[in-house]
C-alpha cells in the first residue's frame, strides 16, 4: 500500500464510495449461499440447543463475510453495503439468528467509517481485519443510560444493558453511553471493549421464543475501565454520521425478507412431497390443487415485490453514502423514509408467509421435528424490536406533510 493510498483513506469522509458491481454482488452472493447451506444443515438442532453461536461465528470469519465491508487496503473485502445486506438476506433464509449477529456486526463495525476520526480509522481497521473480529453491541436505547464517568484521562463504566446482540459470542462489544461529568458532560460516546475486559459480565439471560442463537442476553458493566484508545467517536446529529440508523433498519428489512424466502422454500419442498390431495379436490396431488397454487402465487408475488424494494433501497443507501460530506439532513431523511417503506412491507410479508405457509403444507408439517415454525418464531421475535406501526406513521407523515422524525437510534 502506497503513502498516497494511506493519505487518501485517512482524509476521505468514509472508506466507501460508488456502488457494488455485478461481479461484487455475484461474489458475495455465492459466499453467503455456501454459508447459508452449511447453517441450514442443522439450524433446528442448534436452535433447540440454545447455545452461544461460537462455531457459527467461526464459519462467518472463515468465509470472509465478517470483513466484507472493511477496506481492501487493510486486507478487508472492500465491499459495499448492498452486498452486506444481500448476505444478511441470504443467511436469513436458513438461520435468521446468525444473520442477525452478522447484520449487527456490520452496523457496529460500520461506526469506524461513520463516526471515527479519519486519522484513527486505519488502526481500527487493521485490528478488526487482522483479528477477524465479530462486533457485538450493548447499545439498547430503551434501557436506562449506562453510567460513564470521567476517570483520569479515560472513564469508568457501570450499569446493565439488555438485548446485547452478539456481545457474549463476539470479539468486541460496541457500547454507547452519555458522559456524566467532565469536559464532555452530556455528550454521547461510542466505544469498543474487548470481550474479556475486566468488569464485563455476560448474563446469558436471552430467553425469547425466536432468534435464540443471536446471543442477545444482558451485559453488566462493573467499574469497567474505558481508555481513550477504546473510543470510536462522539455522537452528533451531523447527517452523514447518523446514516448508521437507516442502515440498521435496512438490515432488518433484509432479515425479514430472507425469513419469508426461507419459509416459502421449505414450504414448497414439503408440499411437493405431499401425496394425493384433499378428498374434495379435483386435483391428483396437493401441488396441483388450485387453492394451493393460489397461495404459492400470492406469496411469490409479494416476496418478489419486497425483493425489488430491498434491492432498490440497498443501492440507494450506497449512493447516499458515496456523497460523503454532501449528505444533507434532507437527503438523510429521504433515504430513511425509503428504508422505512421496506421495513413496513418486509415485516408484513415475513410474518404472513411464515405464518400462513402451513396452509399448503398440512397438519403433518406442524410436527416439532419438521421445524417449519422456526421461521415464524424468528421473524415474530425480531420484528418486535421497534413497533412497525411507528414506521408506518413516519412514512405517512413524510408523504402527507414532508415531516421527518427526530434523529434517534430508531429513526
Amino acid at each position: 500500500m502506497t503513502d498516497t493510498t494511506i493519505d487518501r483513506i485517512a482524509t476521505a469522509r468514509s472508506p466507501w464510495s460508488g456502488t457494488a458491481s455485478r461481479e461484487e454482488l455475484a461474489h458475495w452472493r455465492g459466499v453467503a449461499e455456501r454459508v447459508a447451506a452449511t447453517l441450514g444443515e442443522d439450524a433446528l438442532a442448534r436452535d433447540r440447543a440454545n447455545l452461544d453461536p461460537t462455531a457459527e461465528l467461526d464459519l462467518l470469519r472463515e468465509s470472509g463475510l465478517v470483513n466484507l465491508l472493511d477496506p481492501a487496503e487493510y486486507g478487508g473485502g472492500g465491499g459495499h453495503w448492498e452486498s452486506a445486506f444481500l448476505a444478511v438476506r441470504i443467511l436469513s433464509r436458513t438461520d435468521a439468528s446468525i444473520a442477525q449477529v452478522l447484520a449487527y456486526h456490520y452496523i457496529n463495525s460500520g461506526n469506524i467509517g461513520f463516526n471515527t476520526d479519519p486519522a484513527k480509522r486505519a488502526d481500527w481497521y487493521r485490528r478488526t481485519v487482522e483479528g477477524r473480529w465479530v462486533w457485538g453491541d450493548s447499545v439498547n436505547p430503551t434501557d436506562p443510560n449506562l453510567l460513564l464517568t470521567p476517570d483520569g484521562d479515560g472513564y469508568r463504566l457501570n450499569g446493565l444493558k439488555r438485548f446485547s446482540t452478539g456481545a457474549s459470542a463476539g470479539d468486541v462489544v460496541l457500547v454507547n453511553a452519555i458522559v456524566q461529568g467532565g469536559e464532555l458532560d452530556g455528550r454521547f460516546l461510542f466505544f469498543a471493549l474487548d470481550h474479556d475486559r475486566d468488569g464485563v459480565s455476560y448474563l446469558g439471560d436471552w430467553d425469547a421464543l425466536g432468534q435464540r442463537l443471536s446471543a442477545s442476553g444482558s451485559v453488566r458493566f462493573t467499574d469497567v475501565v474505558v481508555s481513550p484508545d477504546d473510543i470510536l467517536g462522539v455522537g452528533t446529529e451531523e447527517p452523514f454520521s447518523t446514516l448508521i440508523t437507516p442502515g440498521i433498519q435496512l438490515a432488518f428489512g433484509n432479515l425479514y425478507l430472507g425469513v419469508a424466502e426461507g419459509a416459502l422454500a421449505q414450504g414448497l419442498d414439503i408440499t411437493r412431497a405431499r401425496p394425493a390431495a384433499w378428498f374434495l379436490s379435483q386435483a391428483d396431488s396437493y401441488r396441483n390443487d388450485p387453492f394451493v397454487q393460489r397461495v404459492v402465487g400470492e406469496f411469490s408475488s409479494k416476496i418478489a415485490a419486497v425483493e425489488a424494494l430491498a434491492d432498490r433501497a440497498g443501492r440507494a443507501f450506497d449512493e447516499v453514502i458515496a456523497l460523503g460530506d454532501g449528505v444533507t439532513a434532507e437527503i438523510r431523511g429521504e433515504i430513511a423514509i425509503e428504508i422505512a417503506k421496506l421495513k413496513v412491507v418486509s415485516t408484513d410479508v415475513g410474518i404472513e408467509v411464515s405464518n400462513r405457509i402451513f396452509e399448503i403444507t398440512g397438519s403433518s408439517s406442524a410436527k416439532a421435528s419438521t421445524g417449519l415454525d422456526l421461521f415464524w418464531r424468528n421473524v415474530r421475535t425480531h420484528s418486535l424490536h421497534d413497533p412497525v406501526d411507528y414506521k408506518k406513521l413516519e412514512v405517512g407523515a413524510y408523504v402527507l406533510n414532508g415531516e421527518l422524525q427526530p434523529i434517534s437510534l430508531y429513526t
